[in-house]
C-alpha cells in the first residue's frame, strides 16, 4: 500500500498520542472529519495503522524477559508458549538465534523457571541466551489477558502440575495462572 503525507501525519499523530480525536487531526492536516476518517479507516484495513490496548510491564514493577534461542524446531516452541499468560511476544530472527521471545512476570524467578524448566530442557534447543530488560527507549506496550481461560492443563503443554514443583513450593514460581496454581498478585 502507497501512503501519502497526510497519511504519514496520521499516523505519526496516533504514534504520539492513541487518543487523538479525528477532529484534532482534521483541524491540524487542513482536511474535514470524514475524510480524516476515511483516510483511518483505510489505514487500517491495510494493516498500515493499528491500535494496540495493554499494559507497560515496567511501568507497572513487572519483570520482562528476553529469551534468544536457537532452535531445530521453532514452531514446536511457538506453539508451546502461544496461550502462555507469561508470553509477550515472539520475532523470528537471522543470526545466531532463531528466535527472540518476550516474557513478563512479577518476579525473575518466575522468569527463570519457564526458560530452565520449559525452554531448556526441550531437545529441539541448543542456545539460550536469557536477559533482563532493564529499561525501553520507548513505551512497550504488551496486550495481555489479566484473566485468562481456565484450564486444567498446562497451556505449554508441562505434564507436572504446579504444586508438584520445587519452584513453585518454595515460591520461587508463581504458577500459572491459567490452571489456577498461582501465588502471585498480578493476575
Amino acid at each position: 500500500m502507497k501512503i501519502d503525507d497526510k497519511d504519514r501525519r496520521i499516523i505519526s499523530f496516533y504514534a504520539r498520542n492513541p487518543s487523538i480525536s479525528q477532529e484534532e487531526i482534521a483541524r491540524a492536516i487542513n482536511l474535514s472529519q470524514p475524510s480524516v476518517a476515511f483516510r483511518i479507516k483505510k489505514l487500517k484495513e491495510s494493516g498500515a495503522l493499528e491500535m494496540q490496548t495493554g499494559i507497560n510491564p515496567l511501568k507497572m514493577g513487572l519483570y520482562m524477559a528476553k529469551v534468544d534461542i536457537s532452535s531445530t524446531n521453532p514452531s514446536e516452541i511457538l506453539t508451546m508458549f502461544k496461550d502462555c499468560p507469561y508470553f509477550a511476544n515472539c520475532f523470528s530472527i537471522s543470526g545466531r538465534s532463531n528466535l527472540c521471545l518476550f516474557f513478563i512476570s512479577e518476579n525473575i524467578a518466575t522468569l527463570e523457571a519457564i526458560v530452565n524448566g520449559h525452554i531448556r530442557p526441550n531437545k529441539s534447543v541448543t542456545d539460550v541466551d536469557f536477559n533482563i530488560v532493564i529499561n525501553t527507549e520507548k513505551d512497550y506496550i504488551v496486550p495481555i489477558i489479566l484473566t485468562p481461560d481456565h484450564t486444567d492443563t498446562p497451556p505449554c503443554g508441562v505434564l507436572i502440575s504446579c504444586s508438584s514443583c520445587l519452584s513453585f513450593k518454595e515460591r520461587k514460581c508463581m504458577g500459572c495462572p491459567a490452571t489456577g496454581e498461582y501465588q502471585g498478585w498480578f493476575y
